[in-house]
């Protein structure tokens, strides 16, 4: 009797060891708060993995930077330190100037022509990331980029000596390029930055400008409608490779559908941010014609020294729009 109470035991037991060991856990670092829309994007697109998988894939999301700082989620992904992670794909400029395709000021300035623009840009950089070991999931845009003042935006010579905040090496550029002083900042610090005159202007979405509550800090909002910077959610592929192949179709369905409900969300949002940020007293205008030619003057001179920099796919990447 006791030795087959023992062997029901350790039946039961190896039972629960399979069902832990079918179990797996991934925690996911996002630099934004939870409002943000990428955020919530992310959260259901874990909460969809969970429920695709019956419970045996749980991604946790850390929102705002507070599992793994922004410019250091990359490298945790490659390294397997986490094996999943969302970042801004510009912000790899520095290792691979490829990673910039999206940030070229007025070469895809609205949703259809970001669009057909990662289309074309997107097996250069799946390329590139898979040498890295990492695995492209999904990518979602911010809306178009914007410029916030503390005073009218009239030409860019107003923008001359301005310390600019700046998120990656493609916007440091793009401040250099109006006469302004670039200066990183990170999204949680924004608002500090500013009330400290660290920075007194930056360019980046209505979103971000509502999450941060600009309207604290500044009073204009110049819809320049720069370029749309892509998020790009990727898995460390080693790990990825792990996954059972069911599970694996899962997560690249859940996925699939993640990127197309962002792209809407992002979209449809576009506006509701701006009208929000006028409701709250700042003053949102669109450029003016001397400030618009001399902003599209400076795309077309950023573009031509990306293709220098980059090579001959940053021109296939180009002529892939033609």
């Amino acid at each position: 009797m006791q030795l087959k109470q023992s062997l029901f035991a350790a039946l039961i037991a190896g039972l629960a060891f399979g069902s832990a060991q079918a179990q797996t856990k991934w925690d996911m670092p996002t630099p934004y708060p939870d409002s943000n829309f990428h955020t919530k994007n992310v959260k259901q697109f874990a909460d969809d993995v969970k429920a695709a998988s019956g419970g045996k894939l749980e991604i946790v999301v850390h929102s705002n930077a507070s599992l793994i700082k922004a410019p250091e989620i990359k490298r945790a992904v490659q390294t397997g330190q986490v094996n999943i992670g969302q970042i801004l794909i510009s912000s790899m400029a520095n290792e691979n100037p490829i990673f910039a395709f999206d940030s070229n000021p007025f070469l895809a300035p609205n949703y259809p022509a970001a669009k057909k623009l990662l289309s074309v840009a997107r097996p250069y950089i799946e390329k590139r990331l898979d040498a890295q070991g990492i695995k492209l999931l999904f990518t979602v845009p911010w809306p178009p980029q914007g410029i916030y003042t503390k005073k009218p935006l009239n030409s860019i010579a107003d923008l001359k000596g301005v310390k600019f905040r700046t998120y990656s090496p493609v916007t440091s550029e793009f401040a250099k390029q109006l006469g302004a002083i670039p200066t990183t900042v990170q999204v949680p610090e924004i608002p500090q930055a500013f009330l400290t005159g660290l920075v007194d202007a930056m360019i980046t979405s209505g979103s971000t400008g509502v999450d941060t509550q600009a309207w604290d800090y500044l009073k204009y909002y110049t819809d320049a409608q720069a370029f749309l910077p892509f998020n790009v959610v990727i898995v460390n592929k080693a790990a990825f490779a792990k996954l059972d192949p069911v599970l694996q179709k899962e997560v690249l369905t859940v996925a699939a559908k993640a990127e197309a409900q962002g792209w809407a969300t992002s979209e449809a949002e576009d506006e509701g941010y701006k009208k929000t940020m006028a409701s709250k007293g700042i003053t949102v205008q669109k450029p003016n014609a001397k400030l618009a030619a001399e902003l599209n003057a400076i795309g077309k001179t950023m573009a031509q020294d990306w293709v220098k920099k980059t090579g001959p796919d940053a021109q296939a990447i180009l002529n892939g729009l033609q």
